[in-house]
């Protein structure tokens, strides 16, 4: 099958609700999560992967963050794919992204002070994250809006895993804690400062991408 023939609404076959095709969900979330990872694959969003993840709280609203933003562009990106002239796209898309940050922000400003305090400027910089801006222009102005808001949400719980994964071990072996309660009792175990520092990030980020990249057996080697 060609490729224009797997595009055609023929070749793609019944889409259940008339949103997603068969089979197609399954694909999105796959690629989001794991055979097209934007942080282990793509290696995208890193600053923020590393400025974060100190904490696991910290890791978690960051993830949290970029799912409601990616989901949300992306659904509303899509009803507009036809309406948005091409020349102002980016425009377009800059401007609905910079609003469903705003709101994030604003709510976490809300409800929760104290952890907006601690992510700072990240949860702002989520308009300039290229995993955001990427799925916009890689499958928001091409799919339809359901499908779209599914590749946001994978694509950003594939983001929130690895940083969960990363805060997980810098938070624990740094200060010897999870969420605030003690794991490693410091009547044994004296907390590794350095895992709470940037070179502790960068270790824990390359380990976790070795590893992971290991494990991608069923993805085929590209040949030269």
């Amino acid at each position: 099958m060609t490729a224009t023939a797997s595009k055609s609404p023929a070749a793609c076959g019944p889409c259940a609700a008339g949103l997603l095709c068969d089979g197609k969900a399954g694909k999105i979330v796959k690629d989001g999560v794991w055979a097209n990872n934007p942080i282990s694959i793509q290696v995208l969003g890193i600053c923020s992967a590393l400025a974060v993840t100190n904490k696991l709280a910290n890791a978690l609203v960051m993830g949290g963050a970029l799912i409601f933003v990616t989901a949300c562009s992306s659904l509303f990106l899509s009803f507009l794919r036809n309406a948005t002239p091409r020349k102002i796209r980016m425009i377009a898309e800059v401007a609905i992204i910079s609003t469903f940050v705003i709101v994030f922000d604003q709510l976490l400003r809300a409800f929760y002070w104290d952890m907006s305090k601690q992510l700072g400027p990240y949860v702002g910089l989520i308009i300039t994250n290229c995993i955001v801006m990427g799925r916009a222009e890689a499958f928001a102005l091409q799919n339809r809006p359901i499908a779209s808001a599914l590749d946001g949400i994978a694509n950003g719980l594939g983001y929130a895993i690895v940083l969960a994964v990363i805060a997980v071990f810098r938070e624990m072996i740094g200060a010897g804690k999870l969420l605030g309660f003690s794991i490693l009792d410091k009547v044994w175990y004296e907390p590794n400062q350095l895992m709470i520092l940037a070179p502790g990030a960068f270790f824990t980020l390359g380990i976790l991408i070795a590893l992971l990249n290991a494990l991608r057996k069923d993805v085929p080697e590209t040949k030269p």
